[in-house]
């Protein structure tokens, strides 16, 4: 992780210095330096689609400079503190509404430009881009800091399960409600199969994903979820989420603990597991021989996690005003492919497409209740140092689900006498 750090670094040092390149005829085109992530579980690089398009389209005048690192979502946003204290940040960064006192901090600072003038003043971009998405970018008093992709339609969650292994337990779909889900994950662990893959680094996200939206299932679990900062977790939600994950942990496999997601991934694909929580984004990762078997569904009682903003991509003030302006180009060419690739998948053959993509137009056009993803409400102590360090202690009963919303509040105590 050191090496990956030293190289993300080294990049981000060497964009700084020198910002344009000698095209083969003579004239100046502008480096935008970006570090983006290739897949561990799967070797995709993400998001080359757009870099291999924007440097097509404005070849001669701008080109996305990729570092292309194999490394953890983590790893990532953990190496945007460290060049942010250095002044080593690339001109583009991702994911940094997954990290919401950082991002504050960003803007507070004015280490991020405010993109208004570039989206209110290009009417095409604006057009482009649900009300929904645009609303989930901006702040209160109006400002965008988010470079937006065009839908919501690609950023949910719900549950990939393995259909071969539910007819082996005699379950032909999956559970409507969440008595159904604990029922189901019994009847599959009757039949020798694992119901769960699952992972506890990382903030947890993939059980996490499970747990708040069976939260969600009530009214006051539903408003905590929308909750930005709790100011405790000693509460009737709070408490649910805590026995919820210690019951998930119940159902899974071994090797869950002190792992990644990538752990949890090879064991879905690999037939360990029969369920996994996970994203739209999952369709391109799922193995061709596999492709039949994999379903979708939306989370017990119509539910979906849905955040349009952790997709979004922020501009580093430091660059000078010709990277900013490409920046800007790459976004709005982002969100230009985002709105075509919706366009082609709602107007696709859905026998030309895979079970788990017609599972999933179907789970998102039926009007599912969205809960807000908690890694865009809660504070950074509790998602990068508690939970990495309570999460595996609560899944072998070690601490009580009491004891793990108290530990939740001593986030909140640190979090605030850092701030």
């Amino acid at each position: 992780m050191g090496a990956a750090a030293g190289a993300l670094l080294s990049l981000a040092a060497a964009g700084c210095a020198q910002s344009t390149a000698q095209t083969e005829t003579g004239g100046d085109e502008v480096s935008i330096p970006i570090v983006l992530i290739v897949d561990s579980s799967t070797g995709i690089r993400n998001e080359e689609e757009v870099i291999q398009a924007f440097n097509q389209q404005y070849k001669g005048r701008w080109r996305a400079d990729v570092e292309w690192i194999m490394e953890t979502e983590e790893a990532y946003r953990q190496n945007l503190k460290r060049q942010n204290v250095t002044d080593t940040l690339p001109a583009v960064i991702t994911d940094l509404r997954m990290l919401p006192a950082f991002y504050y901090l960003m803007i507070a600072d004015g280490r991020i430009e405010e993109l208004s003038d570039y989206l209110y003043t290009d009417e095409e971009w604006l057009a482009m881009i649900e009300p929904a998405v645009l609303e989930s970018c901006s702040e209160e008093d109006g400002s965008i800091y988010l470079g937006p992709v065009s839908t919501a339609a690609f950023s949910c969650s719900g549950m990939f399960w393995n259909e071969e292994l539910f007819a082996q337990a005699g379950i032909t779909e999956f559970p409507d409600t969440w008595e159904d889900f604990w029922d189901c994950c019994e009847r599959l662990e009757e039949c020798g199969i694992t119901p769960l893959a699952l992972h506890t680094e990382g903030t947890g996200w993939a059980p996490m994903l499970i747990a708040t939206a069976e939260a969600a299932s009530t009214a006051e679990g539903a408003a905590f979820m929308e909750e930005f900062y709790p100011a405790t977790y000693q509460n009737e939600s709070g408490l649910r989420i805590a026995k919820t994950l210690q019951s998930l942990f119940s159902y899974t496999t071994e090797d869950a603990l002190y792992v990644d997601f990538d752990v949890a991934y090879e064991n879905f694909f690999s037939g360990k597991a029969a369920m996994i929580p996970n994203g739209y984004w999952m369709m391109d990762q799922i193995p061709e021989e596999w492709q039949d078997k994999v379903r979708f569904s939306a989370f017990p009682e119509n539910r979906l996690i849905s955040s349009p903003e952790t997709f979004g991509w922020a501009i580093v003030s430091g660059y000078s005003e010709e990277v900013k302006e490409g920046a800007a180009a790459l976004f709005k060419l982002r969100t230009k492919l985002n709105m075509e690739k919706r366009q082609e998948l709602f107007e696709k053959d859905p026998a030309e497409m895979i079970p788990a993509e017609r599972d999933y137009i179907a789970a998102y056009k039926s009007g599912p209740q969205l809960v807000p993803n908690y890694q865009v409400k809660w504070n950074s102590i509790l998602q990068e140092e508690i939970l990495g360090e309570i999460l595996p202690a609560l899944a072998q009963g070690k601490m009580s689900p009491e004891e793990f919303t108290v530990m939740e509040d001593e986030s909140i105590r640190r979090f605030m006498e850092e701030q």
